[in-house]
């Protein structure tokens, strides 16, 4: 037995983890999940688009993987306009709300950070609704469906 103590002890050591690092999971996080849902950023969106259907609510959960807690919340809109419409209003929304560009985002990608959360939106594709389990949807079929979505590290 102490030589399994041992052994666990010096791996822990040359790995630069600690074992309590690996047994971090989502436990005491809700409130946080909480705070992280009522963004005010996620509520914001150019006038005419809408919830999308079946996305009625904020996604907020957290999840852990190999010691990481990370926090999420996400909307999911429909718009009739274009892409480019909605990467405007968010590019206005997220300086009037305190977020910068991600410096390590490509040119064209919509990412922001702010403190130590990220805010990315994304364009939906039929493609990525349906790896994400949403099959064909026609409310996705003209203008600019996306998804807006914030993460942090708990």
């Amino acid at each position: 037995m102490s030589l399994l103590l041992a052994t666990v002890f010096v791996a822990s050591a040359l790995t630069g983890c600690a074992l309590m690092d690996l047994a971090r999971d989502c436990e005491g996080t809700d409130a946080q999940v909480e705070e992280m849902a009522a963004l005010d950023i996620l509520g914001s969106r150019p006038e005419e688009a809408r919830v999308a259907r079946g996305f009625e609510e904020v996604d907020a959960g957290c999840w852990s993987d190999s010691g990481d807690v990370v926090l999420s919340a996400e909307r999911t809109y429909a718009y009739p306009g274009t892409r480019a419409e909605v990467a405007a209003h968010y590019r206005a929304a997220a300086q009037q709300d305190g977020w910068s560009p991600d410096p390590d985002a490509l040119p064209d990608d919509l990412s922001f950070v702010k403190k130590t959360m990220s805010l990315q939106i994304v364009f939906l594709t039929a493609e990525l609704l349906a790896e994400e389990g949403h099959g064909s949807r026609p409310d996705f079929s003209t203008g600019a469906g996306y998804s807006i979505s914030v993460e942090s590290y708990a």
